[in-house]
């Protein structure tokens, strides 16, 4: 229990006797030894101040009066009124009139209990207004006004500071007589009641705290409410879906999720050791016998659909002929003539050997000639692009900004010299349909083009321009903002405006071999001319090709060509031809000097069903067996189909074929010639 606060010097100390001290004496006048306080009383009812005496308070007597608690005021706080006590009896509080405001403190006067004995004081003489009691009075008493009890007396309100605003507690009621017999009694805020002798010399608890109660805490607002019902039932909805996605095989799959239709049915194998080391075929095995090849060939290569069908099968390993039939047989070869052509390229010239075309200057400073070098894979696409059919080629973008650099711009005419190439644009045993406007075989064979004369630098399928050197001179010419001036023939010494230059040899004849380009193989076929010192034309580029290849060792009895493509009908070549330049490039290392340089010659070829011309063939279930393994150069006219490749078998022996087709279906054709060389490759042929 907290102790009750006492003011100091104010001991709870009572008058032991009970003699009348309150008669009506002058001021300071003392009776019967007891000295009188008197005390200046306003509000009566005549207007006139009274004077109240009370017993002189000295240590002995002790203190009549209550202490005054200050409160600070809160505002914010509802606060309870202070019930009011009498000195004898309780009362019920005075309720505010309106629970908006905050009453002032006040004093409430209430009616005393009426003592039990007679010929006592009259304890009204205490109301303010009302006279003071003498000593003669008699035992009778005027009955207590009753609008002093229900009504606060008037009194002068003094403005407050608002820091000076407290809570009073209730005044004592008026102080009675020492000669009335009644026992002090002291009420404390509990309601609890003590005598005063009972607790004189006591130690006081504290007051109750001075703090107002805690605010109630506010109640939560809906909004908060509405915002985690939702927040709950978006959580729901994702989870929900969350749970429907993994559902779904896609997702699982994915997920790797227990259920998923690809989880795995039993443990996981434990992982096996590999080697990262790759090797090429096996050249120490017992490769495949003579017998075993010829029964296992015997039905594919007797299939009506081929026609009249000569070929060879080689092993690369030793060069032993497994397999023959009528090989030296000259055939038109169609488009396996580009063997020859890129086999005496990669023979006779550097393999970063690099096409240049080049802009000089005019016999005027505003003239510019574009030179031609030979190359006919320059690319109009914007720079930054490679091109898609000629990888790594160069840009006439290019070559066009290193003009404007050179000049400052100041172009105004650009003519075009073709003097490289002699002779026809077209061969022997073409048909006039090859070079003309809108074919997808063949332009024009010029010294200089773009996107090898295509009107779609994208696609190998493009239709032909009809003059592709002059439709590039127009090009150059509008990005130099100058006008075409025609044909003419550089100066020797002019000075070269601007440069550029093809890829390489090996990566040009990569190209050439993929996509079975005919113009990039006439116009290579006439690069290896004028690195002999030949003729840049049609029959020099035939005659340079047949004897870089006999200088180099290879039997050319039977063969006869007239261009480098293979678009001429006129060409003749054996199969052995074929198949022996083909075994020499796919020889183990070492075992021949020109192996070496023909090695890049295998990497060109078409992949089956996987690139170039053999990207869309065996699909179907007989040769099926050949896809990713067969690799070779197609070539088809009109009643021809041909395939000179290599291909694994099934111990990993390398062999080599050519297979060549006269009168057969084209369709029907390439699907038997297919068969046979998937065969090969399902074969041990033992």
């Amino acid at each position: 229990m907290k102790e009750r606060y006492v003011p100091e010097n104010d001991d709870p100390r009572w008058p032991s006797d009970d003699k009348d001290t309150s008669s009506a004496e002058p001021k300071g006048t003392k009776g019967d030894g007891e000295a009188t306080v008197w005390l200046p009383m306003s509000g009566s009812a005549n207007g006139k101040t009274e004077e109240l005496s009370v017993p002189k308070v000295t240590p002995e007597s002790g203190s009549w009066f209550e202490p005054v608690v200050e409160v600070e005021d809160e505002p914010d706080v509802r606060e309870t009124p202070t019930p009011q006590w009498s000195a004898f009896a309780p009362v019920t509080p005075v309720e505010p009139e309106k629970a908006e405001e905050l009453p002032e403190p006040k004093t409430v006067f209430v009616k005393p209990v009426q003592p039990q004995h007679g010929g006592g004081p009259d304890w009204d003489q205490f109301d303010r207004g009302a006279p003071t009691p003498s000593r003669d009075a008699g035992p009778s008493r005027p009955e207590p006004r009753q609008e002093l009890l229900d009504q606060e007396p008037p009194r002068e309100q003094r403005p407050r500071r608002p820091e000076q605003n407290r809570v009073e507690p209730p005044r004592p009621a008026p102080v009675p007589s020492a000669t009335m017999h009644a026992r002090p009694v002291r009420i404390e805020p509990t309601e609890e009641r003590f005598d005063t002798e009972a607790t004189a010399g006591v130690q006081q608890s504290e007051p109750p705290s001075e703090e107002p109660p805690a605010a109630p805490a506010p109640k939560p607002k809906r909004r908060k409410r509405k915002i985690l019902v939702i927040t709950a039932v978006v959580v729901l909805l994702l989870l929900a879906g969350m749970g429907g996605a993994s559902a779904m095989p896609k997702v699982s799959n994915r997920l790797g999720l227990p259920w998923a239709p690809n989880a795995p049915k039993a443990d996981i194998p434990k992982p096996a050791g590999i080697s990262r080391v790759l090797h090429g075929p096996d050249i120490n095995g017992a490769g495949p016998t003579k017998d075993g090849l010829a029964a296992a060939l015997a039905g594919p290569a007797g299939s009506a659909d081929l026609g009249t069908l000569t070929g060879t099968v080689v092993d690369a390993a030793t060069g032993d002929v497994l397999w023959d039939k009528n090989s030296g047989t000259p055939l038109t070869p169609a488009s396996t003539t580009k063997i020859l052509v890129v086999a005496a390229a990669l023979l006779s010239l550097d393999h970063g050997m690099q096409i240049p075309t080049k802009i000089v200057q005019g016999a005027d400073p505003g003239t510019a000639i574009l030179v031609a070098g030979g190359d006919p894979s320059l690319t109009s696409l914007p720079l930054g692009t490679d091109s898609p059919l000629y990888p790594g080629a160069a840009h006439v973008d290019d070559l066009v900004a290193q003009v404007k650099k050179a000049t400052g711009g100041k172009i105004t005419k650009v003519q075009l010299d073709v003097s490289l190439f002699k002779g026809p644009t077209s061969a022997k045993g073409w048909d006039p349909e090859d070079t003309a406007a809108g074919n997808t075989y063949m332009a024009a064979v010029l010294p200089v083009m773009a996107d090898g004369g295509r009107n779609d630098p994208k696609s190998d399928h493009a239709p032909r321009i009809a003059n592709p050197a002059a439709a590039l001179t127009q090009k150059i010419a509008g990005k130099l903002e100058a006008q075409a001036g025609g044909t003419t023939t550089a100066p020797k010494d002019a000075k070269v405006l601007g440069e550029v230059k093809s890829q390489p040899l090996a990566e040009f004849a990569n190209s050439l071999l993929q996509l079975s380009d005919n113009m990039l193989a006439d116009v290579l076929a006439r690069q290896i001319a004028i690195a002999k010192g030949g003729e840049a034309s049609f029959a020099g580029g035939a005659a340079a090709t047949t004897d870089v290849l006999k200088q180099a060792g290879f039997d050319l009895t039977g063969v006869q060509i007239n261009d480098g493509s293979g678009l001429s009908d006129q060409n003749k070549i054996p199969a052995k031809v074929l198949s022996e330049i083909l075994a020499v490039a796919a020889a183990p290392d070492g075992k021949d000097s020109r192996t070496a340089k023909l090695r890049p010659l295998l990497a060109g070829l078409p992949v089956a069903g996987g690139s170039g011309t053999l990207e869309k063939r065996y699909g179907d279930p007989a040769s099926a067996a050949g896809r990713g393994w067969v690799r070779g150069k197609t070539g088809t006219l009109s009643g021809v189909n041909t395939l000179a490749g290599v291909v694994l078998d099934t111990d990993g022996r390398m062999l080599v074929f050519a297979l060549m087709s006269s009168g057969s279906d084209q369709n029907k054709g390439r699907a038997a010639l297919d068969v046979v060389a998937a065969t090969l490759h399902k074969c041990g042929c033992r």
